[in-house]
Formats: structure tokens, sequence, C-alpha cells
């Protein structure tokens, strides 16, 4: 005659990963330590490589650059002190950046509205916008529509803003 052996149920979440298991108290003792020596490690290392982006740290970095009022943003820098790309990054950086904040409804620019931001033609806009497709900084949308990456963000925030600061002093 054997006897029943009794089970434990285990729900274990850390951060976006949850494991549920129903298992004898041996059992679950060797999954639970599974689960720590196995999973845990690459996860740690996984999020390592994740990027990420800090709105709080964005929007000091943005200080002085970049501007919200009841029109929508406002780029604090002549046009006349920015490359085009620099140009256009800043305006998606704000379209960005506003969204996160609750002052736009979203992200995303149109093709037109950006060569009006830029001042230049259709053809110089869309050039300078495939450069920016091709280097992984800006995503086209849907209906001519684009938006900047986290990638875009990450190195606006290494890159550009600091040349941009050092061109205008601000």
């Amino acid at each position: 005659m054997t006897e029943k052996q009794e089970k434990i149920a285990i729900h274990l979440r850390y951060k976006d990963v949850e494991k549920e298991f129903n298992a004898t108290l041996e059992e679950a003792w060797l999954l639970i330590r599974k689960f720590f020596n196995e999973f845990l490690p690459s996860f740690e290392i996984a999020s390592s490589l994740w990027i990420s982006v800090d709105l709080q740290q964005l929007a000091k970095d943005c200080e002085r650059l970049i501007g919200f009022s009841k029109e929508g943003p406002s780029i604090m820098v002549s046009n006349a002190k920015l490359t085009d790309n620099e140009t256009l990054l800043m305006w998606l950086l704000a379209s960005h950046l506003g969204h996160e904040l609750g002052a736009l409804a979203n992200e995303v620019v149109s093709k037109e509205d950006l060569k009006h931001r830029l001042g230049k033609s259709a053809k110089i806009t869309s050039t300078r916008l495939g450069e920016l497709v091709k280097n992984g900084s800006v995503v086209k949308t849907e209906g001519e529509k684009f938006k900047i990456t986290t990638f875009g963000i990450i190195q606006m925030q290494k890159e550009v803003l600091p040349r941009i600061r050092a061109k205008t002093n601000s």
C-alpha cells in the first residue's frame, strides 16, 4: 500500500515572468531551485541588454531645447543652428516626449508636417528621413508618418543633444 503524497501549489513571479506548478514538496523544491538556477541568470542577462528610456531623464535632457504649449511642441533652437537630420530628430523627439507626458495624442508625425518644420523641399525631407530610417533612429508608420525609435532616443541623449547644447550654449 503506497501513501498518497500531498501536493503543493507554487506561484512564482519575478518582474514580468510568472511560473505556476503543482508538485510534491520534493518536486516543488527541485522546480524552484531549477527556476532560480537556470531561468533567472539568463533573464538577468537579457534584461541587461534591453534598452529603455528613462522618461524623467529624457525630459531633463530636453530642458531649454524642447518646449510645450497649448499650440503643441516647439523646438527652442533655431533651425539655422541645426543640421537637417538634427532638426527632424528634434521634432520627432518632441512628439515622442509630448506623447509620453500626455501633452500630445500620439507620437507620429506626418512627412508633410516634418517638411514644413524643416523648411526644405519634399525631396530633401524625404532623403533625410530615409537616412534616419536606414540608420535605425526613425521608423516609418502607416500613412507616410514617422516616429523616433528607442534606439534613436538613446542616440539623441548620448550624442545629438550634447552636440546641440555645445552649438547653442544651452
